[in-house]
């Protein structure tokens, strides 16, 4: 089941208003999640052909930044294990620089190189067998020479690893990324009137009619919404939570957001929103937060230069700062300690 951490009230607001302007809406699958394109004032036979070229980008995207099926990132990765340097793909090479950039900000909380663990856990399209925890041998192992993107050299259109267990998973930024340069892609078009969807993780530019998009955050640990933002201008909105892929042993949940300083899936958060300008950014910060955990989150996202970030920690307690608050519409049914942080 695909799970969205936001949802679009489209739907409900156009029911609303029979004035509404048109939204063309198409959806297709890549990146193993439903990607949802709304354009509004276009035709439909433009929209069609728009949406059909954002397609295909994905599908290419899709291939070529795939962890563990074949294809560019996995053949970067096979060179890279061999600790000799090569000729990094033009077609990586800046979604890999940006990703090391953003770690680094993390204090590597972001981790884009811990593909590894990923695989030990599961996560990579191989899932343990029912019942079964990862080795944790294996987790000991991957600790002792725990790899960062500081070992990670790129200069020029070559690159090296210096660490054999270095290897990019870029599942925690590559929607951000393409989310980022299908914007670019409508405004090179014209469009300036959109949401890009993929997954509940999005970027919305100008507004639909005269109304902002308005967008709805997915509650962690129930149906329905937690919040909703209004967006105008020029918005990304990403979650990061512990509720999307998961499995459980002896009553024990264990979700795929990994803190690399420990092993195994980060503790104390049920799910972190970053809004922010760019879709890469939120993206990365949204997976840093998340492992920073209620006690550090603010000093990352301060570091990332996120004003606009809300956590809801494994009590249920919601903490935003300020200028997310100033944003957000709490659900009516939402009946929690909220924390503002940062004041």
């Amino acid at each position: 089941m695909i799970r969205l951490a936001a949802i679009l009230l489209l739907s409900l607001l156009a029911a609303c208003d029979s004035t509404e302007e048109t939204i063309y809406h198409d959806q297709f699958i890549a990146f193993g999640t439903l990607i949802e394109l709304s354009i509004s004032g276009i035709s439909t036979e433009r929209g069609a052909r728009v949406a059909g070229e954002i397609e295909r980008q994905f599908q290419r995207w899709h291939r070529d930044w795939h962890a563990w099926e074949p294809g560019l990132l996995t053949q970067t990765n096979a060179q890279l294990a061999t600790l000799q340097p090569f000729t990094l793909d033009p077609a990586l090479r800046p979604l890999v620089t940006e990703a090391n950039r953003l770690s680094r900000l993390s204090d590597g909380l972001f981790n884009p190189v811990l593909g590894k663990l990923i695989a030990i856990w599961g996560f990579q399209g191989n899932p343990l067998p029912a019942g079964v925890q990862p080795d944790p041998a294996a987790i000991k192992h991957w600790l002792a020479n725990a790899p960062t993107v500081e070992d990670i050299d790129i200069e020029g259109s070559r690159i090296v690893s210096h660490n054999p267990q270095a290897a990019y998973d870029l599942g925690g930024f590559a929607k951000g990324y393409a989310v980022d340069r299908v914007i670019e892609l409508l405004r090179g078009q014209g469009i300036e009137n959109a949401i890009i969807n993929a997954g509940g993780d999005l970027r919305a530019i100008g507004t639909h009619g005269n109304r902002p998009w308005r967008i709805g955050i997915r509650h962690p640990r129930r149906e329905g919404i937690l919040a909703s933002i209004d967006s105008s201008g020029d918005t990304s909105i990403f979650t990061s939570g512990d509720y999307e892929r998961l499995f459980e042993v002896d009553g024990q949940r264990f979700h795929h957001i990994l803190d690399p300083r420990t092993g195994y899936p980060a503790r104390g958060t049920s799910a972190v929103t970053v809004v922010y300008s760019s879709g890469a950014v939120a993206d990365a910060a949204a997976t840093a937060l998340f492992v920073a955990g209620p006690h550090d989150w603010l000093r990352i996202a301060r570091q990332m230069g996120i004003d606009r970030a809300m956590l809801v920690d494994s009590d249920g307690a919601i903490h935003m700062t300020p200028a997310m608050q100033a944003i957000t519409r709490l659900a009516p049914d939402v009946d929690a300690e909220v924390l503002i942080s940062g004041e």
